[in-house]
């Protein structure tokens, strides 16, 4: 056993926490904003993940900052049912009527897998939904049942980021995901903006103050602007995937196709709506009706079960068996693997948080009367 750092010595220290302490905190938090145990547990899951996988622009920096305020101002609702609007077997319409989507977006992917199982396929196309966190972490979880997974969201009413050559914002960040099974290797998991980075990393490096690479944010000039800050100030707009190399059509492209499937299939929250066209090219509306595209296929169920684990094996292995260039100091992977590597390591040795954030966390467990995060006790070994 091992025993975590105590207290952080300095703003820039990081802090490693037992993940089971982290959760239970986090699971305290949300049961005492009303959310149900069970909704509670699935909500923090997905939340912590962020911080355990290594993408901590979307873990627990966004409890404060995101999901307590969509909670406390009603935006999210704690007890909400999602009702199905439509069933067609293969093919579900639900209502999310604002249920927080830590939950509901993996209450969507575990319904589209149950009808894959039957049908061999299952899409869940939802409206009225809010923000979910990692979108991997979602489409992952079917992948346990021998089934690739896809996720993809649009930002409801909120436009960030302009079509290439526009004056206007008319999309949000747009992020989805795709995930298989590797056989006894880690997961297949893409999770990616359709811009060039998500907005929270840009306000991390921001608080971090660091500086941010080029290709990230551009002024009206279209100059590079390598201050993250900036964003939020409003002298610099999101780029899309591409930008740079004038491939941003691409990133663009991905975009408006999850508008198409995330947004327009389900009636969600149209980014480009009328009233975009009124906007000053910075950010406008508000990230309320969001649409989800959740599918899962299951590939046993149209061929031999072992064939098709067998060609995952060979997939994947061959992909980390690619011998690396010169100079490249690492080895060949693919998507999942660094992030399946990030979570062993959490659960093993707890997971990496910074100062400031723990210093966040006591006072909203201060706030809601919960226990604090506890940085004393052992981890396992």
């Amino acid at each position: 056993m091992t025993t975590v750092a105590s207290s952080p010595t300095s703003a820039a220290s990081t802090v490693r926490v037992p993940y089971a302490e982290l959760l239970r905190f986090t699971t305290d938090v949300f049961l005492a904003n009303q959310l149900p145990p069970a909704r509670a547990r699935l909500a923090a899951e997905a939340l912590c993940y962020g911080d355990v996988a290594g993408m901590d622009s979307h873990g627990l920096v966004n409890l404060s900052r995101l999901y307590l305020p969509l909670l406390a101002e009603g935006r999210a609702d704690p007890l909400a049912e999602p009702e199905v609007v439509a069933d067609r077997g293969a093919a579900v319409l639900v209502d999310a009527r604002n249920a927080l989507g830590l939950w509901q977006a993996g209450a969507a992917m575990e319904l589209a897998a149950d009808r894959a199982e039957r049908l061999g396929i299952g899409l869940v196309s939802v409206r009225r939904a809010t923000h979910f966190g990692c979108a991997g972490h979602h489409a992952a979880r079917v992948t346990g049942r021998g089934m690739i997974g896809l996720l993809a969201s649009n930002c409801g009413r909120q436009r960030i980021a302009r079509p290439p050559g526009g004056a206007v914002a008319l999309l949000g960040t747009n992020p989805w995901s795709v995930a298989a099974p590797a056989g006894e290797l880690p997961p297949y998991v893409l999770d990616m903006s359709a811009t060039a980075v998500p907005t929270g990393r840009v306000r991390a490096a921001a608080r971090a103050g660091r500086a941010i690479p080029e290709g990230w944010l551009a002024d009206e000039d279209g100059r590079p602007v390598t201050d993250p800050a900036a964003f939020d100030r409003g002298e610099a707009h999101l780029l899309w995937l591409g930008s740079g190399s004038g491939a941003e059509f691409k990133g663009f492209g991905l975009g408006l196709m999850v508008e198409v499937l995330a947004a327009m299939l389900p009636g969600a929250g149209l980014g480009p709506e009328p009233a975009a066209l009124d906007g000053d090219g910075g950010p406008t509306g508000r990230d309320d009706d969001i649409g989800l595209f959740a599918l899962a296929i299951a590939p046993a169920a149209l061929r031999d079960p072992e064939q098709v684990a067998s060609d995952a094996r060979t997939l994947f292995s061959t992909v980390l068996a690619c011998p690396p260039a010169a100079g490249q100091a690492g080895p060949v992977v693919y998507p999942g693997w660094h992030e399946a590597r990030r979570t062993a390591a959490a659960h093993r040795d707890g997971v990496p948080l910074a100062a400031p954030l723990l210093v966040e966390l006591a006072a909203v467990a201060a706030q809601f009367g919960v226990r604090p995060v506890d940085v004393t006790v052992e981890v396992a070994e």
